[in-house]
């Protein structure tokens, strides 16, 4: 009664209308421009990582990861509805004393869209990005910022097949042609100069010159199928880091690969899950030898590459599989390994919850036996870590890490052993250093 009595009021002296249209504007300004005026100067100092021979290093100190991935980060940012699930997020891997997070720095076509078409950008989506960056910045978390798919969800390689026909482009009706064709070629790198040169509206740093990007990952699962000598995906990734390192020799940089060994490698038949792995065009020791790549990334999922395996077999194989990587980073590679994706599915026939905690535990247990012995595995990416209500984002690995509390109890010790090796870094002592406490009291 008393607001009906104001507005009365205010309407009698011609100054209702008014007031609403201001109020309008308001609002107006705040979904557009709102988070310029979020205070990002609380974010953390961060110094760029680098590498020395098998390992990486910040300040003089090595740095071992424990990550995860929330692929979904700037598609949500890009919506005020759901934005506030980066904080969340960012903030809960802090607390459990994750370092770097992987998320994708793409998304083509479609909705949300951060390039429309070839070269041209939404700068609402761009700005997503940049919130996604600024925040991670804020809470002390590095980005993994993935380039392109290699898969058709969210445009990959397929959109840009897409685009080249839309212009008259005669390519081959296989996606693979992203892999060879000029015109595309020429899309794929404007794409990347125009993201590495991105100043972010909230920091005012280019992302090039940004040490809260960790790295960046030219495609997400690359294989070319229809090449399965090796040498076009060969080509493609000698041209593209080169032209990456060419714009931005700062950051870190890796293919993105699963780690299947190619048709030339001794290890096709003894470390490949199946034959089949050797035909995708790809090769990890090949593919990741090149000078112009850091470190050498690998993906886990024996439920996903066997169909009549059970559980203890597929826990075998995975255990194996990163040890054989792990081995070529020491011997042939020279460089640190970084397992970017592992999980497993909880639509598997057999599948219980404490068969994932035991297959988290075996990942995160050859890595810490890694570190200790200064070995070139470097680091895990659990997939995938999500927020409250995602359900609709959940590909069956997904897990709400503080929903489930042996799998965070689990995820958290890796933080402690890795600071014992480490030591704890500048971003982590405020969350760390007391939970790590109370575990050995």
């Amino acid at each position: 009664m008393v607001k009906s009595s104001m507005s009365r009021m205010l309407a009698g002296n011609g100054l209702f209308y008014p007031i609403i249209g201001f109020a309008s504007f308001i609002a107006f300004l705040y979904l557009s421009f709102g988070d310029l005026w979020v205070n990002y100067s609380k974010e953390i100092n961060l110094s760029f990582v680098e590498r020395n021979g098998t390992q990486f290093f910040v300040d003089g100190k090595v740095f071992y990861i424990n990550g995860w991935n929330s692929y979904w980060l700037m598609d949500h940012a890009a919506d005020y509805n759901t934005r506030p699930r980066i904080r969340t997020m960012l903030q809960a891997g802090a607390k459990m004393g994750l370092t770097v997070c992987r998320t994708w720095a793409f998304n083509d076509a479609g909705y949300n869209a951060l390039q429309i078409s070839p070269g041209k950008f939404d700068e609402k989506v761009f700005r997503a990005l940049d919130h996604v960056i600024a925040e991670a910045r804020r809470n002390g978390i590095r980005l993994l910022l993935s380039l392109v798919n290699n898969l058709q969800a969210y445009g990959g390689k397929t959109q840009y097949v897409k685009w080249a026909w839309e212009e008259g482009v005669a390519v081959s009706s296989s996606n693979d042609s992203f892999f060879y064709d000029p015109s595309i070629r020429r899309y794929f790198k404007s794409y990347v100069k125009t993201v590495l040169t991105r100043r972010n509206i909230y920091t005012g740093i280019e992302y090039r010159d940004d040490p809260t990007i960790f790295a960046w990952e030219l495609i997400n699962e690359p294989r070319c199928m229809t090449d399965p000598s090796g040498d076009t995906l060969q080509d493609w990734i000698e041209e593209m880091s080169t032209f990456v390192k060419s714009i931005d020799r700062k950051h870190l940089l890796t293919v993105g690969l699963e780690g299947f060994y190619g048709p030339k490698s001794p290890k096709k038949t003894t470390a490949n899950p199946e034959i089949w792995a050797a035909d995708l065009g790809s090769d990890f020791v090949r593919n990741s030898i090149l000078s112009t790549v850091d470190f050498a990334s690998v993906h886990v999922y024996p439920d996903h590459w066997f169909h009549h395996k059970n559980f203890e077999e597929m826990l075998k194989f995975a255990a194996k599989w990163m040890l054989s990587h792990i081995e070529d980073g020491d011997k042939e590679l020279k460089k640190p390994v970084l397992f970017t994706e592992f999980g497993l599915s909880n639509d598997n026939d057999d599948f219980e919850p404490a068969q994932r905690d035991r297959f988290l535990k075996m990942v995160l247990d050859v890595l810490y036996k890694s570190a200790k012995r200064n070995k070139s595995g470097a680091g895990s990416f659990f997939w995938q870590f999500l927020v409250e209500k995602m359900e609709r984002f959940n590909d069956e690995y997904g897990v709400v890490p503080w929903e489930s509390p042996s799998t965070y109890r689990l995820i958290t010790e890796q933080s402690c052993r890795l600071a014992k090796v480490q030591g704890l870094h500048s971003t982590q002592i405020e969350n760390v250093k007391n939970f790590c406490a109370l575990r050995r009291n």
